[in-house]
């Protein structure tokens, strides 16, 4: 504990602004992955399901579906069963409006762990400077310096700062990158999943 301790009060302010964007990184990290983990659905038979479903006519249930396993493609199958009296070009409209809406719930809080990522080795470096002027600014005052423990609070602000900003950086970068690919990757299927939708649901 006195190590963690001595620890942050030799990195300056900048340590404790560092750190904080780590909590706030991880936040992000976690709430994404439980939210993957909740909208996660086997899409191949939950279509099949509903299809067997929308063709005896049984448009409630198939609804009932659709809000017990909610997720991107429920949502859309949702709009289209909802519609399903309009014209096919119609209910496309429909159905892509509605995507549309989900991407921003897909990509919600991506752009801060972005910003988390980039920022702090950036925040790291402006430790080394401010700990280098105030050792620089030491031996500006005193000249030769006899005692090398007068430099170690610039010194280890200098040091601390930028190791910590790169800890924070590194796997901020690594899950921005893959939560960014899965969205993409959720997207996609969203798009390849949109005529058959309304092709579907068009003779339904």
């Amino acid at each position: 504990m006195d190590g963690l301790t001595s620890l942050l009060r030799d990195g300056g302010p900048i340590l404790w602004i560092i750190m904080l964007l780590s909590l706030a990184a991880g936040a992000i990290i976690i709430e994404r992955f439980l939210f993957f983990r909740r909208i996660r659905v086997d899409e191949d038979t939950l279509i099949a399901r509903l299809k067997a479903t929308l063709e005896k006519g049984h448009h409630d249930e198939a609804l009932s579906i659709c809000e017990g396993n909610p997720s991107p493609l429920t949502n859309l199958m949702k709009v289209g069963i909802e519609n399903r009296h309009k014209a096919p070009g119609d209910i496309r409209d429909l159905v892509v409006s509605a995507a549309n809406l989900e991407i921003p719930h897909l990509e919600r809080s991506l752009n801060a762990l972005g910003t988390i990522a980039h920022i702090s080795p950036l925040l790291g470096l402006l430790g080394t400077v401010t700990g280098n002027i105030e050792a620089f600014g030491i031996l500006g005052k005193f000249g030769a310096v006899g005692d090398p423990a007068l430099l170690a609070s610039g010194i280890a602000e200098a040091l601390i700062t930028t190791a910590a900003g790169l800890i924070v950086s590194i796997p901020a970068i690594v899950f921005y990158n893959h939560l960014v690919s899965r969205v993409n990757h959720i997207i996609i299927r969203l798009e390849n999943r949109v005529n058959e939708l309304v092709l579907f649901l068009g003779g339904a």
